[in-house]
């Protein structure tokens, strides 16, 4: 794309995203916000927050861009490169597989069914457990460290933490994800200790951030792992060509292929109700709204997501 062009597109961009926002702002009470993890129910019902951000640096804001929320399953696509960096691709695929399951996030029919009985992508719930087990530590508080760590450096903000209280609520209520991992603990997916991992799980997955941390970090995906601010290359690009695939096929849950049809950029959601998303090569971009719709996707976020996509032809097919 030319620099022209690119250009033009950011001066649309700057003069029209609250308009957008106000627009896509009405898919709020399309849905609702999620309420298994009671602490996340308390989140406000009538948000709607973008950030876009370029290659230099330069961030467009609109609605409530400010509005703090943690990761949940936006994490698990950080943790999965972590995985890859620390283990490698042969390991890190002896434990989860790279397909689409078409089931719930929070499915365990397939772990029983489809033999090895290893999670079926790193982007499930019990794929993501199964990743959490592979990231370097002598325990879990060292692997929590390190995850925090590593997220405050593809943010480049070095003040991210974790929401102790979503943290604690997650574990208060996880009866479905402690049997995930003691069923992959039984099918010799795990080899470290059931709490153990899902300390770690639910900590990477209550990590506060707001949608400029959201922007900043897709922008490192977006430049194949190289983070264009600082010309650093953060991480190996391979492993960003994985974790991109899996945003495609995965990503969105199973609206994945919806997604990709309408909207057709790779992306993640998470039930706080969050959305990392990316132009490759060019933007970074943090969308977040908490009410989800039946698959478990911002309402409104993705209203908006293919309205800017439509608007600018984004998509990749």
């Amino acid at each position: 794309m030319s620099h022209h062009i690119e250009e033009q597109s950011w001066k649309q961009l700057t003069s029209h995203l609250a308009e957008w926002v106000a627009d896509s702002h009405k898919h709020t009470t399309d849905g609702h916000v999620a309420s298994y993890i009671p602490e996340l129910a308390n989140a406000p019902s009538d948000v709607l927050g973008i950030c876009i951000m370029d290659a230099g640096g330069l961030t467009v804001v609109a609605g409530d861009s400010d509005f703090r929320f943690t990761l949940q399953s936006i994490s698990k696509v950080f943790t999965l490169i972590m995985a890859l960096m620390d283990r490698g691709e042969a390991i890190v695929f002896s434990k989860v597989g790279m397909e689409p399951t078409g089931d719930d996030f929070n499915s365990m029919l397939k772990l029983e069914l489809v033999e090895p009985g290893i999670p079926f992508n790193p982007l499930i719930n019990a794929g993501a457990i199964a990743i959490s087990s592979l990231i370097a530590g002598k325990d879990s508080e060292e692997q929590v460290a390190r995850i925090l760590q590593f997220f405050r450096e593809v943010a480049h903000n070095p003040t991210l933490e974790i929401n102790q209280a979503v943290f604690q609520s997650e574990s208060d209520t996880a009866h479905r994800n402690r049997s995930l991992a003691y069923f992959l603990k039984d099918n010799g997916v795990l080899d470290s200790e059931v709490d153990d991992v899902l300390r770690t799980y639910f900590s990477h997955c209550s990590i506060e951030v707001n949608c400029t941390d959201l922007a900043r970090m897709a922008l490192v995906l977006a430049h194949n792992g190289v983070d264009p601010i600082r010309n650093q290359r953060l991480i190996p690009r391979r492993f960003v060509q994985i974790a991109k695939t899996f945003m495609f096929t995965c990503g969105m849950y199973n609206a994945s292929g919806e997604f990709a049809m309408n909207v057709g950029i790779p992306a993640k959601s998470g039930v706080s109700g969050s959305i990392l998303s990316m132009v490759p090569g060019q933007y970074g971009i943090g969308v977040v709204s908490p009410p989800l719709n039946r698959k478990g996707n911002s309402t409104a976020g993705v209203h908006l997501l293919g309205k800017l996509s439509q608007e600018f032809d984004w998509s990749l097919f």
